[in-house]
């Protein structure tokens, strides 16, 4: 496969992998405290990476671009435990794809201004997948809209965002041991978080095999994204991993039963057409 098609699959990899990893944590998240749900598997993920960075034979990179995943991973714990407090709180097939507009955004904006601009195509695509994810997020419904469900994925989009940027400077060189970087910064802040705020520190028992589940398939995610930014752009490869929201919201479909309008189907129908400009 080309550099352009391996990219491409990397980015969709790591979108149906955070979606699926979304809804199993929103999902322990509407019984267990938010940060031992995301603690729990922020751990089973670090032990996940370093399993996989061993098992490649990866070699460590410099202290530079640990540091650089450890960033990443502060900014990616605080945007994941405003995403849960959402999800557990109001509507997934709301809370998680307008997070994702916003997580597509700053890491366009940084790749235009680092990398130039891709093909006219590629920005046509940029376009049409802002406004499938927007006609996923909206509801018309008539039903009041808490603003838990607007200020949290808003908070949710900008640390993902940058988790985006800095991971894509951290992977230059490996790929798991900067992932296990930013674990190391996540789980420290939610250490510290869990302790000085009093929270539990364990999901209940029955939680354990989703919250394990959603650590596998976020530190898959990240992974997959971490690859997709090594042989392609920061900007395609972003835009292509903000398609999450379509797994997590499917699942809540066909799971929860919850009722996706004709804006959300029209949302994916854009989002093909999207896909296939970007894949040009």
């Amino acid at each position: 496969m080309s550099p352009e098609s391996l990219a491409f699959a990397y980015g969709l990899s790591s979108a149906v992998s955070w979606g699926a990893g979304d809804f199993t944590g929103g999902f322990a998240s509407k019984r267990n405290h938010v940060f031992s749900v995301i603690l729990i598997s922020q751990l089973i993920g670090a032990g996940f990476l370093i399993l996989m960075a061993l098992g490649f034979g990866e070699q460590p990179p410099g202290f530079p671009r640990f540091f650089l995943g450890g960033l990443a991973g502060l900014c990616g714990v605080l945007g994941l435990l405003a995403l849960y407090t959402g999800l557990s709180k109001g509507r997934m097939g709301i809370v998680a794809p307008l997070s994702a507009v916003v997580t597509a955004i700053l890491p366009v904006i940084v790749a235009f201004l680092t990398e130039g601009l891709p093909t006219t195509s590629q920005i046509v695509g940029f376009g049409l997948a802002l406004i499938a994810i927007w006609f996923l997020s909206y509801s018309f419904s008539g039903e009041k809209i808490s603003p838990d469900e607007l200020y949290l994925p808003l908070l949710a989009g900008l640390g993902f965002g940058l988790f985006f940027v800095f991971i894509d400077r951290a992977s230059v060189d490996a790929v798991f041991w900067p992932l296990v970087g930013a674990r190391v910064g996540s789980v420290g802040l939610m250490s510290l978080m869990t302790l000085l705020g009093n929270k539990p520190w364990i999901p209940s028992r029955n939680a354990v095999p989703f919250v394990a589940l959603a650590g596998v398939l976020d530190a898959l995610g990240n992974a997959f994204f971490a690859l997709a930014t090594q042989v392609g752009r920061l900007d395609i490869s972003a835009v292509l991993a903000s398609f999450y929201p379509a797994a997590t919201v499917l699942l809540a479909w066909f799971i929860l039963k919850e009722r996706l309008q004709w804006p959300q189907w029209v949302g994916v129908t854009i989002a093909l057409f999207s896909l296939a400009l970007i894949a040009l």
